[in-house]
């Protein structure tokens, strides 16, 4: 049996720790071809196959393997207002959005993280305008039974130490039961894996049930927003 899928690889991890090593136009134009080979195009090549595992979680997410503008950031950093001026990033990130986010419409999507020691995907809704987390609030209170139900239990646990307000946002009450989620300014559930998972033969799969996990919520979050899912 394979020891490791055509997607992610040692190589993966390798190139992106000689990346932080290196974190120059230099190098990387002269490893262009080598990113080409071991990260992006595998890569791509990931975001197809999980094409059909995201279609039956919900048929509103958007597996795109375009090179540019799909789901796979680009792994140039926008350094324009950033004290830190490492020209690229040492990690890939893939996104996968939900369709109605090509208008401009705070949605949920789920998001898978590849780095050095560092592998994770998450679902939900991460830095939403304040017009979406309104929305998402005033569900809260309107409908605290299924949002308990859906963000309660190991399983189905918001993610600990996203932003939150100091206070309770304006017009809901400081004393609420729910107030430490009302304070929240982002909504996720995120599952870790390890190196060794990532390059598994059987990766994908774990991806789609991590996914799975989180789809109460993304349902939630959808309903809030005024969207299908």
């Amino acid at each position: 049996m394979a020891s490791s899928n055509r997607w992610i690889t040692p190589r993966t991890f390798r190139f992106f720790r000689e990346l932080a090593a290196h974190n120059d136009r230099d190098w990387f134009n002269a490893n262009k071809q080598r990113y080409h080979d071991e990260v992006r195009d595998p890569l791509l090549g990931l975001v197809e196959a999980f094409a059909p595992k995201l279609e039956k979680l919900s048929p509103c997410l958007v597996a795109d393997s375009r090179p540019n503008g799909g789901s796979l950031f680009r792994i140039y950093r926008d350094t324009r207002f950033s004290k830190d001026k490492r020209p690229y990033k040492t990690y890939a990130g893939l996104t996968f959005r939900h369709h109605a986010s090509g208008r401009d419409l705070a949605a949920p999507g789920f998001y898978l993280h590849v780095e050095p020691g560092r592998v994770f995907t998450a679902g939900g809704m991460w830095h939403a305008p304040t017009d979406a987390l309104q929305k998402v609030r005033e569900a809260i209170v309107t409908h605290p039974e299924r949002w308990k139900r859906v963000t309660r239990g190991r399983a189905r646990a918001l993610d600990a130490g996203s932003d939150t307000l100091k206070r309770a946002p304006r017009g809901f009450d400081p004393e609420h039961p729910l107030v430490g989620d009302l304070k929240r300014k982002g909504y996720t559930k995120s599952v870790a894996f390890t190196q060794k998972q990532a390059c598994a033969p059987d990766f994908l799969n774990r991806v789609a049930q991590a996914c799975r996990q989180s789809l109460p919520l993304m349902e939630f979050l959808a309903d809030a927003v005024g969207i299908d899912w």
